[in-house]
């Protein structure tokens, strides 16, 4: 490999040191313990738990990591996910504490070290975004928070993405980049717009008029039927001769495929558990559909739509990182 390509791709033509697995290891820790954070956090929102506990950075008073253990594990179940958001919050930063920490004794990579620090620094902005939700009572903090959390949990797959063994030892390009490679950051892009106008129908605003709410579900839908579109188009050239010899995406093409499929169900089953049964009239049966607020159902399958459009996200991120990887501008 010449040293032009060793700059462009940040390798060093060194052997792979079995001491940097410990930074890859550090971060799918890191990255495992985000996921459900977020889960948790949307579970907060649907439940909204997000006031649950009044003060921030303790609660009710108490050192956050000294509130009596009986007191949220048996109390209400929104002071149950909302402290334990708290609480997971508080690991994943010290995981990232131990990620840079890690990453500045045994990465080679100045731009990978960064990356790490970089995480941490979003994380503890996360944190303080999240705290002032609390604090200010504020809607619009708890959507933006809402935004950001999903692009923390990128990054963290970004990292374990580029510090696999895979990425530091390959040496050459298979295929020239062209359009396929840039539609995979449409699909990125588009992934991103669409779970901020989510995170707006999750979070509207008390002041928001009927036709401003029409036209908003209008918009997600859209943006759903984009993404499905990039994602068709990507999945299909991927299944070219020219692509199919990159190995490193055949099984995430699967992966994202089922969880495009898995996400329009929930899609349907959010809007039912949200509003009503389509075409409710024609039938007595489907007439009779309450929606239960808060339902333990209802709850699940609203949080997992908002928890599999965040992994749609990571995919579609880590797919384009691996195209972009093993392919070549002209």
């Amino acid at each position: 490999m010449s040293t032009e390509q060793e700059q462009r791709l940040g390798t060093d033509s060194t052997p792979y040191q079995s001491k940097a697995r410990w930074v890859h290891a550090w971060a799918w820790t890191v990255a495992l313990t985000i996921f459900p954070l977020i889960w948790v956090g949307g579970l907060v929102t649907t439940q909204d738990a997000g006031m649950a506990v009044p003060d921030w950075p303790g609660t009710y008073g108490y050192n956050m990591f000294a509130y009596p253990i009986y007191a949220w594990v048996y109390g209400p179940f929104d002071l149950l996910v909302e402290h334990g958001h708290r609480l997971l919050g508080s690991l994943a930063g010290l995981l990232v504490i131990g990620l840079c920490i890690s990453a500045w004794m045994s990465e080679s990579r100045p731009w990978v070290r960064q990356l790490c620090f970089g995480l941490l620094v979003a994380i503890v902005a996360q944190g303080v975004l999240g705290g002032a939700r609390v604090l200010l009572d504020a809607r619009t903090l708890a959507m933006i928070h809402g935004c950001t959390g999903p692009l923390v949990f990128g990054l963290a797959a970004a990292i374990v993405t580029v510090t696999s063994s895979w990425w530091k030892q390959e040496d050459k390009y298979f295929v020239r980049r062209g359009w396929f490679a840039w539609i995979t950051i449409l699909l990125v892009i588009s992934s991103v717009i669409q779970l901020v106008l989510g995170a707006q129908l999750r979070h509207i605003q008390p002041w928001a008029s009927p036709s401003f709410f029409t036209s908003l579900a209008y918009t997600h839908l859209s943006m759903a039927a984009l993404v499905l579109i990039l994602a068709i188009t990507m999945l299909t050239l991927s299944w070219s001769v020219k692509y199919h010899s990159m190995q490193r995406i055949r099984g995430l093409r699967w992966v994202i495929l089922g969880l495009l499929t898995f996400q329009i169900l929930l899609g349907c089953g959010t809007w039912i558990s949200n509003y009503a049964l389509p075409w409710a009239e024609s039938h007595p049966i489907l007439g009779r559909y309450t929606i239960a607020i808060h339902g333990y159902w209802e709850s699940w399958i609203i949080t997992g739509h908002q928890a599999t459009g965040s992994l749609i996200i990571v995919s579609s991120l880590i797919f384009a990182l691996r195209v972009w990887r093993q392919t070549e501008s002209i």
